[in-house]
């Protein structure tokens, strides 16, 4: 690592990010005037911990669309196919496009990578032969399996740690922080 990288990692801005008490020091997005500084400082320590999940979440994507040599869209949807596959279901381009939130032009172009790169098939549909079912192709299942698969099922074992009562308390923290955060009725959100 370069004196650079190691300076950037341990800046006091850097360290100080989800702090409250340094992002809003004048309490104008947070009322914590109920709470002690030990509780505020407990907070933020949940803070950096959220934020070093989401950092580690954002290099596992970045290092398995490097790997793979495939976008973000391009892995969820390999993704949704795995999951049918292994549920015994079958997949449409309009399901891709649905479960993507892509316009069918853009999921035609992204099937048509996807098959060019030899990551899928696309099949008549049994049951409607002017449809296709998309299907990935088992050498992609194999190798997002051994490699991508392996590394994301890890998340399984920090959660099988906890007991029952403490999963029921992140459940509840991360529905809460996501409802918290969601931007439903945020004016500046919906004029985008």
């Amino acid at each position: 690592m370069s004196n650079f990288d190691e300076h950037a990692r341990r800046d006091q801005i850097s360290d100080h990010l989800y702090q409250v008490d340094s992002s809003d020091p004048r309490s104008e997005l947070v009322d914590r005037s109920d709470l002690s500084p030990e509780e505020v400082a407990h907070i933020g320590k949940v803070m950096v911990s959220m934020s070093r999940l989401r950092e580690a979440e954002q290099a596992l994507t970045d290092a398995s669309e490097k790997y793979m040599q495939l976008s973000s869209h391009d892995m969820r949807a390999l993704h949704y196919l795995i999951v049918a596959k292994n549920r015994g279901e079958m997949v449409t381009p309009g399901m891709i496009a649905a479960f993507l939130e892509i316009s069918p032009a853009s999921t035609t172009k992204l099937l048509n990578r996807l098959e060019k790169g030899d990551h899928i098939v696309r099949r008549v549909h049994p049951m409607d032969r002017r449809a296709f079912a998309i299907e990935v192709t088992p050498e992609t299942e194999a190798s997002a399996m051994q490699t991508v698969g392996k590394q994301h099922a890890k998340r399984f074992h920090a959660a099988a740690r906890l007991t029952w009562d403490e999963r029921d308390v992140v459940i509840r923290f991360l529905d809460d922080m996501t409802d918290e955060i969601a931007l439903t009725k945020v004016d500046w959100a919906e004029s985008n």
